[in-house]
């Protein structure tokens, strides 16, 4: 499309006369990396590998962004779209479990298409890993396409989202989405192989200094969705080492044990079941090396 209109902020640019849009990408599809990943979540990381593809750009870009060489830069190369097809059907032969879309709204048309091309070929499931900021028209050009939604639902609080991401209208726009990513897929689906075949994957990363909010975000998800027929992903690993250079202080520490440990109190009272995580998961080593692209 020439006038951008992927994502929520619809900047209305002409991607194909090289304007550039508030997340930064060409039309072109650009990608920092192809190739198996094992840190996502075990029923889809498994033994072998979550076949994951990293978009640069981004229509977040969130101030705390543990990917932002290519989320806030422009690390990557750009490939056709015949050229991505030939690259996801290697991926998806190596053996890994799935194919795993990470942050990719800004290429959600692209996508679609290939998808239409290569789904039929394909023995594994689709992930749509994303910031949780879709538009409704851009998610009903994957139903069919995807299998499996794992969105972030980052903030109840618009002052925080407004902070943080510069996107006030996210709680509203992320609660409409995970609704329709529930609505496409349905409840969780666990195979024979103890893998993720089916469903969404909620994922919540605990700030710094916004407990609260963290909790208000379950008390809305509790209500959007049944807490016993998708997963929650509560994330401790906040680093912040990516946020060193913004203005908001609370951001330049860790999560604290009383912090993380309250929200996940709290997520157990409200009924979720999923995954948590270890404390020593905040470091900087589970993010992919996006210096050297790699692709199968």
């Amino acid at each position: 499309m020439s006038t951008c209109v992927l994502c929520p902020r619809e900047c209305g640019v002409d991607r194909e006369a090289g304007e550039l849009g508030f997340c930064g990408a060409p039309d072109a599809l650009k990608i920092a990396r192809c190739a198996p990943h094992m840190w996502e979540e075990p029923v889809i990381s498994g033994t072998k590998g979550s076949g994951a593809v990293f978009f640069s750009g981004c229509s977040l870009r969130c101030v705390f962004c543990q990917n932002r060489d290519i989320s806030h830069g422009s690390t990557g190369r750009e490939v056709g779209e015949d050229e991505l097809c030939e690259m996801l059907l290697r991926l998806a032969e190596s053996g890994v479990h799935n194919l795993n879309f990470v942050t990719p709204t800004h290429y959600s048309d692209k996508i679609s298409a290939i998808l239409q091309k290569i789904k039929p070929q394909l023995k594994i499931p689709v992930v749509w890993n994303c910031g949780g900021y879709e538009k409704p028209e851009t998610l009903a050009m994957l139903d069919g396409l995807v299998d499996i939604y794992l969105p972030d639902f980052k903030y109840a609080d618009p002052a925080l989202a407004e902070k943080y991401s510069a996107a006030p209208d996210y709680p509203q726009v992320a609660s409409a989405a995970v609704s329709q990513m529930f609505g496409q897929v349905g409840p969780v689906v666990i195979g024979e192989d103890g893998l993720m075949k089916k469903g969404v994957i909620v994922r919540h990363l605990v700030l710094p200094g916004c407990r609260k909010d963290s909790i208000s975000v379950l008390d809305r998800l509790a209500v959007l969705l049944p807490p016993k027929d998708i997963f929650l992903s509560l994330m401790s690993q906040y680093t912040p080492e990516f946020a060193s250079d913004c203005e908001f202080a609370n951001l330049h520490r860790r999560v604290t044990n009383f912090e993380y440990e309250s929200v996940l109190r709290h997520a157990d009272e409200l009924g979720f079941v999923g995954f948590c995580q270890d404390r020593n998961s905040a470091t900087e080593k589970y993010t992919p090396d996006f210096g050297n692209f790699v692709a199968p």
